[in-house]
């Protein structure tokens, strides 16, 4: 079973995204900062960005260099080695809401509230391709674990499954009423696909037949994360409606709900960071980062 290990708090804005770079954990918030914390002492870290937006999303490029997308459409790339902006541009004009990186293939997706996908080379910082997909707001990119492909969800309600050489369109799935939120390529079986969305509900698609699976009311309002665990046998998923659960991968059953009788969330679980096997940080609208581990009590 799993719980809180240490609670942080340093933000004075809702935490809308995190990452863990192997030794820190990075935030960003509507305080307009990316901030940097040491797990182990749970406290901030020296290093602290402020941006003239609030900050939506982020992603490390090889651990050495953070991309951070903002409400106002800019992104910025910051060398965390150098501790100095690089590169900064506004191929968007709205908010950025997804970014992600495919280390097999040199290359991070960028997806905002207008539904535009844009493709760059994480190398040369060269823009490869941008598509209007017209599909409202692009909450969540997931790339596969060979790289091969990545998922867009949608506002639209559709979730959309690229390759990563001519950035084909393979599918398109209708998967969530009222918009799609998150998806996640099934680890037990690369045919299938997790997805979550605004109707509170997992399902489960084997994504090459466009067939619906599975199914389940997971949460009582949105999902926003799911994240595999103790080597792909469990998985969580993050809601607005306060909770955290995690589930056993193979039977589909929830094993654990964590929230604010647990010391979890007040308000909405934005945001969940692998930080092992066995441990994970999650971030939410009441400005905390809450670190769990697994315990065998």
């Amino acid at each position: 079973m799993y719980k809180k290990i240490k609670e942080i708090s340093g933000h004075s804005g809702a935490i809308y995204t995190s990452c863990f770079d192997g030794n820190f954990i990075y935030t960003g918030s509507a305080d307009h900062f990316v901030t940097r914390w040491k797990v182990d002492e749970a406290i901030q870290d020296k290093f602290a960005i402020k941006m003239d937006q609030s900050v939506y999303s982020i992603d490390f490029i090889d651990e050495k260099i953070i991309v951070v997308g903002l409400s106002n459409g800019s992104v910025h790339i910051f060398d965390l080695q150098l501790n100095k902006e690089i590169k900064n541009f506004k191929q968007h004009i709205k908010a950025v809401f997804s970014i992600s990186y495919n280390k097999n293939k040199s290359q991070f997706y960028i997806g905002d509230a207008d539904g535009n996908l844009s493709i760059w080379n994480s190398k040369t910082f060269e823009l490869l391709i941008y598509l209007p997909l017209d599909c409202g707001k692009i909450r969540n990119i997931h790339v596969s674990e060979q790289g091969d492909l990545f998922v867009v969800s949608c506002q639209d309600g559709t979730t959309r499954i690229f390759e990563t050489v001519g950035f084909n369109e393979i599918i398109t799935l209708n998967t969530h009423v009222g918009g799609a939120t998150i998806s996640h390529f099934y680890p037990l079986n690369p045919s299938l696909l997790l997805t979550g969305g605004k109707d509170a509900h997992l399902n489960i698609w084997n994504w090459q037949t466009s067939e619906l699976i599975k199914s389940i009311p997971a949460h009582n309002y949105v999902l926003y994360d799911i994240c595999f665990i103790e080597n792909n046998t469990k998985f969580i998923t993050a809601s607005r409606d306060k909770s955290i659960k995690i589930w056993n991968t193979e039977s589909l059953e929830v094993v654990q709900r964590l929230d604010q009788k647990s010391g979890g969330h007040k308000h909405s679980v934005n945001n969940i960071s692998k930080i092992s096997e066995n441990s994970f940080a999650s971030v939410g609208d009441d400005k905390k980062v809450i670190i769990w581990g697994k315990s065998n009590k």
